[in-house]
């Protein structure tokens, strides 16, 4: 037997209608209504419940599960900024250690200048030895000649 669909439309529209028919009745119907709260009511007593004899047996709840989660989350954020500053930190030292042609032009620099203090040295040491200066006294008095 072939179903002709404009009927089974019309036959599931009505069930539709029906049904929200019914949900509407059952949410304004006082009594449901009420039953509906007290059940949240107690839901959220139990769950409060739970929490406490969990607390009391030291065993954590799904809330302190989740604090817990975020919090490791966080940590593994921050290591994971630490780690990357340390691989930045090392590249830059290695860069830093690699530059043995600037280390080899320091010290070459540091030989010549060891150089020229030596010979200033010797040419200080061989120079005459020069006159004391006159005190600043001296040097305003005039001598008649």
């Amino acid at each position: 037997m072939a179903e002709n669909p404009d009927f089974r439309e019309r036959v599931t529209k009505q069930g539709e209608e029906a049904l929200g028919k019914l949900a509407q009745d059952l949410l304004t119907n006082p009594l449901v209504n009420g039953a509906l709260s007290r059940a949240f009511e107690a839901r959220e007593k139990a769950s409060q419940a739970q929490e406490v004899a969990f607390g009391a047996l030291n065993i954590p709840s799904a809330a302190d599960l989740e604090r817990l989660t975020r919090r490791v989350r966080s940590v593994s954020q921050r290591l994971e900024g630490i780690e990357d500053g340390v691989d930045r930190l090392d590249e830059t030292l290695g860069k830093l250690n690699g530059s043995t042609a600037i280390e080899q032009r320091l010290d070459a620099i540091e030989q010549q200048l060891d150089k020229v203090v030596k010979e200033l040295g010797a040419i200080h040491k061989a120079l005459p030895a020069a006159p004391k200066p006159v005190s600043r006294n001296q040097e305003r008095m005039k001598v008649n000649d």
